[in-house]
């Protein structure tokens, strides 16, 4: 009888000691998006602070494809134990609206931390001989139908923040979808397309070449490395502004002991100098939240984005 309870006593305590005692083993983190990408310089900006905090490994895997989709089925699908975990961006309240899921994204999916925010920049060809976003919508409303904008593939934060511009302006223009950010900067330069919302990282040395102009920026507020350049909002077109964002999310029914350590060394490591001046030269802001904000954000963004989807008219995949 003694063995017995002993027995189930100890079945009761391994769990407890294994959140405890977490992480004994590498930990992966699988970006939604291609090396190099915004989303995975964040990433890896952070990983080698991180397996400092934690006391393992912490790898990071690059898993793109289908607006993040891919990466994030993976980690929906992975073992709840806090060795596998999620960075997306803000594409992530968007796929729901445009791919057909194998997961539910506010149920198999929950928030460890806000990572960083970072805006995008509406950049067009200097030979437009457009000044401010106000010329650019002048211009589409005189040729309605007539016009393009770029993006780095459907459902992207480049494309979302496009349409959101494109409906707050009232203006009728073509999206052209491309496999990438290069790509799409290359054909607003060679004017094959008008204008193209991208990443500030991307951008930065083609707006001081002066290859490409900056006539406003995407996101509700001015950026740090380009402070000068408005916002979309402050332009004049309301409801405009599109918060980009990288985030770490975890399997749903991870531990909530382990999703605490997990926030608590994010938040440190964001707060670190060196990985804040990493950021920076990226035009990344850290923006470290509680795992409960960071599922809020999503669950607000999801409501916000079916609305968006559907007054836009994007179609599925």
């Amino acid at each position: 009888m003694r063995l017995l309870i002993a027995a189930v006593a100890l079945a009761f305590a391994l769990p407890a000691h294994a959140e405890t005692s977490w992480p004994e083993k590498p930990v992966h983190v699988i970006v939604a998006f291609t090396p190099g990408s915004a989303t995975d310089v964040i990433a890896r900006a952070m990983s080698n602070e991180l397996s400092a905090r934690l006391g393992q490994p912490v790898i990071v895997e690059n898993k793109p494809g289908a607006g993040g989709t891919i990466a994030a089925a993976q980690v929906a699908r992975a073992t709840p134990d806090g060795y596998t975990l999620l960075v997306n961006s803000s594409g992530h309240t968007v796929s729901p609206y445009i791919y057909k899921l194998g997961y539910d994204t506010a149920k198999d999916l929950i928030g460890v931390s806000l990572l960083a925010r970072q805006p995008n920049i509406l950049v067009v060809s200097p030979d437009k001989g457009w000044k401010t976003a106000a010329d650019l919508v002048k211009e589409a409303k005189a040729h309605p139908g007539k016009m393009s904008f770029g993006s780095a593939g459907v459902g992207s934060a480049t494309h979302i923040n496009g349409e959101k511009f494109k409906v707050a302006a009232g203006i009728d223009v073509l999206h052209v979808p491309y496999k990438g950010t290069p790509e799409a900067l290359n054909d607003v330069m060679g004017g094959r397309v008008e204008y193209f919302f991208s990443p500030v990282v991307s951008a930065l040395s083609l707006i001081h070449e002066k290859r490409v102009i900056a006539l406003a920026n995407g996101s509700p507020k001015r950026s740090s490395v380009l402070p000068d350049v408005p916002t979309t909002e402050e332009a004049g077109y309301k409801g405009s502004g599109y918060d980009y964002w990288a985030g770490m999310l975890a399997p749903a029914g991870t531990p909530p002991a382990v999703i605490e350590k997990l926030n608590k060394a994010v938040v440190e490591v964001l707060a670190m100098p060196e990985v804040k001046e990493r950021l920076a030269k990226i035009g990344a802001d850290p923006s470290p939240t509680s795992p409960k904000d960071f599922d809020d954000l999503v669950v607000r963004e999801l409501k916000e984005n079916a609305e968006l989807v559907k007054a836009a008219g994007i179609k599925g995949q």
